[in-house]
């Protein structure tokens, strides 16, 4: 592959051979806990990861526990192929992951069906976060190439049991949460799983007080060794002012040693929380059929309502109002710091979102060679309801957040309702070829319809698409415990012109624009080490504005060249006795190309760091004491399209302690950590958000600490 450091090459292969090593010398592994009922991966087919010609990733409640993590941006810690993508304290979490966004509208999953993205996501009633990468056309209609989050919603356990949990963190945030799972019945048929928890938010980021809640219920009912009924109903709310971010100054790059990370740019007298509240609910009916088949029905609903408020930073100088000797800085702040600062109000927002998924799975033999098939369909609608949202200029603000303006709440800007609609109709197929080999087969044919209308009646569109997306693979077992596999696949993407007067295409659907991935790697996956190495390489088409789109008719917005993204990773999970290492790398080659203008080729992408390390041991010291290191190293990148501003690589190191020690019939688990051990300074992402550049500095060092009992 292109320019990917032999250093790296190196360091990816010798990880993999510690694999082999470990798989040949470490002592037997006894793992042992309460079992979940079984429902299918994100992937959509029925093996473990391991034997998946596919990288997925699967992050257990446990894990997230012991490193802190409380919010879906937090996974950045774990895995090298993830990172973040404009995390603000306060908002909702965005990612990317092998460099390209992962979109919020179209490629989060709960439980296997779509779910908006744009609201606080609770992980309180969470299993597990699963992560599949690279393009997910087999999975999802139409969705970013970046891959796919799931969330896996904790049910009923086979045992009954009781968790308390009590977490601090420095700077004043507190959280309790209760985890009860209990079966009732003649022959403990009906299952309950309640979860609670309530948290009043103090993080050492300044003027972000603010506080959360969650209540969940799930139930099931196992009418018969065949038929199994599952509902569940989430409520959570977040109330907490957003973290504004820095930016350059000028053409030039702060020094990340010389700014305060605690120091909150949306700080005026007249800021508001932003606030969050969502409702999830979900009915799943699985049915045994003869002949080891299996079909299941999954409805589910989600209403998020959102008033999101801000006193926002952006540029300098692009209001007619404000001046700067006459130079414009409509993408970063001023060169002495100063910057526009607007009163953002956008209340009342609704998201709803209402899937269908219905499927049935199970062996068929065809030409001599079983096929473990899938056939079913999602329908799925999504709809946005908002208000006029206030955008106003309230004066000059400054870096070093001394200044204060007054208010501007008139609603005097419009906002854009949608509705969408999707009909999807899927079909996966492993078939297998030998005893050793597998051809795997995924194939999805979608068809939408999609509305938008700005709040005044103005600039509507209405479009339907449509597309059909496969996937191929083959995998060959070339050892019991050890997979080599090629896989190719599409995804899909779909856009309307903006309806505005500049565009001589407003209004228009654009052709549907498909990503195309090639990857292949070698996999191992027993009870002591699971572990990989891939390569991939993900072509997405660009869309640009194409003239000067400064009078009516001047544009027009049309497919131009592609984002093509490859890269190499390696990962591993390591268990041995008394520990273990959880460790990922990726090294991405990512560049623009095929551009008509030609100055635009060869470009990296904003905030993508070209290389990129996450690793995580543990080890005991003492009977029930285990020491836990983590280590996180993440490459340079660009703050700018136009790669002009480098920001560097930075480095930090956590540290925590588990004491795990039984009290009656109790176990009781202590945890303390120390993020950022070193307290260092950096530029933690420069994301380019609303073609803007922004910085935000990595969180000071902080102490956390919880207890976990466990009855």
């Amino acid at each position: 592959m292109a320019k990917l450091s032999l250093s790296f090459v190196a360091a990816a292969t010798a990880l993999l051979a510690a694999q082999l090593a470990a798989a040949q010398s470490l002592p037997q592994v006894s793992v042992t806990g309460k079992a979940t009922e079984a429902v299918p991966s994100l992937s959509g087919f029925n093996e473990p990861p391991a034997k998946l010609p596919m990288q997925a990733l699967s992050l257990s409640a446990e894990r997230l526990n012991d490193l802190g993590i409380v919010q879906l941006s937090g996974i950045t810690k774990l895995d090298a192929s993830i990172s973040d993508a404009y995390n603000a304290v306060g908002y909702w979490s965005q990612l990317k992951i092998r460099g390209f966004d992962l979109d919020g509208r179209f490629n989060l999953r709960r439980d296997g069906l779509p779910i908006s993205g744009e609201t606080a996501l609770s992980l309180v009633n969470k299993a597990g976060i699963e992560v599949l990468k690279g393009s997910s056309g087999m999975q999802a209609g139409t969705s970013s190439p970046a891959g796919l989050v799931n969330f896996v919603v904790k049910r009923p356990l086979a045992e009954d049991g009781t968790a308390l949990m009590l977490e601090a963190i420095q700077g004043g945030s507190v959280q309790a949460s209760l985890d009860h799972s209990q079966r009732f019945g003649a022959s403990r048929e009906f299952g309950l799983r309640v979860n609670v928890a309530a948290a009043h938010l103090d993080p050492q980021l300044r003027n972000s007080q603010g506080r959360s809640h969650t209540a969940a219920l799930a139930t099931d009912w196992r009418i018969s060794p065949d038929t199994l009924v599952e509902a569940e109903v989430e409520f959570n709310r977040q109330s907490q002012p957003s973290q504004d971010g820095f930016s350059l100054l000028g053409d030039k790059l702060p020094d990340a040693r010389s700014v305060d990370p605690r120091l909150n740019l949306n700080n005026q007298p007249w800021t508001l929380p932003v606030v969050f509240d969502n409702t999830h609910a979900s009915l799943r009916v699985q049915q045994k059929l003869g002949n080891d088949w299996r079909a299941q029905a999954n409805l589910g609903i989600q209403r998020l309502r959102t008033d999101d408020r801000n006193a926002f930073g952006f540029g300098l100088d692009c209001n007619e109002t404000s001046s700067f000797e006459g130079v414009y800085y409509c993408d970063r702040y001023g060169p002495d710091g100063r910057f526009d600062l607007y009163d953002f109000r956008s209340e009342n927002e609704h998201r709803d979102t209402t899937s269908l998924d219905i499927s049935a799975s199970g062996p068929v033999q065809l030409a001599g060679m079983r096929h473990d098939l899938t056939v079913g369909g999602l329908t799925s609608q999504f709809k946005s309801r908002f208000q006029r949202q206030a955008y106003n200029f309230t004066g000059i603000g400054n870096i070093d957040g001394s200044v204060v303006t007054a208010p501007k709440p008139e609603l005097t800007g419009e906002n854009t309702n949608r509705d969408e609609r999707s009909n999807e109709l899927y079909l996966r197929d492993r078939v297998a070829l030998g005893t050793d080999t597998s051809a795997w087969l995924g194939l999805r044919h979608t068809r939408l319809h999609r509305e938008s209308v700005r709040t005044d009646g103005s600039r509507a569109t209405d479009y339907s698409q449509n597309v059909t997306t496969p996937w191929l693979a083959l995998s060959h077992a070339i050892a019991s415990d050890w997979l080599v596999y090629a896989s190719w696949g599409q995804g899909v993407e779909s856009e309307v012109v903006p309806n505005r007067p500049r565009y001589v295409n407003a209004g228009q659907a654009l052709p549907a624009l498909k990503s195309r991935l090639i990857e292949a790697g070698l996999k191992t996956g027993t009870q002591r080490v699971e572990g990989s190495l891939t390569v991939f390489d993900i072509r997405r088409p660009a869309w640009r504005d194409i003239g000067t789109c400064d009078v009516d008719a001047s544009c027009e917005r049309r497919a131009d060249g592609d984002a093509r993204h490859r890269g190499i990773e390696a990962s591993t999970d390591l268990k041995w006795s008394g520990g273990g290492l959880f460790a990922s790398a990726m090294r991405l080659h990512a560049r623009r190309q095929g551009s008509a203008d030609a100055s635009l080729n060869g470009l990296r992408p904003p905030n993508v760091p070209e290389t990129t390390l996450k690793l995580h041991v543990r080890q005991d010291l003492l009977p029930g004491l285990q020491a836990q290191l983590g280590l996180r190293h993440e490459g340079r990148r660009f703050a700018t399209p136009d790669n002009s501003v480098a920001v560097p690589a930075w480095t930090v190191a956590d540290a925590g302690l588990r004491y795990t020690q039984g009290v009656g019939n109790q176990t009781w688990i202590w945890r303390a950590a120390v993020d950022n051990l070193a307290n260092r300074r950096a530029w933690r992402e420069a994301p380019w958000q609303f073609e803007h550049s922004y910085l935000y500095p990595l969180a000071p060092r902080t102490l956390r600490a919880s207890l976990e009992v466990r009855l």
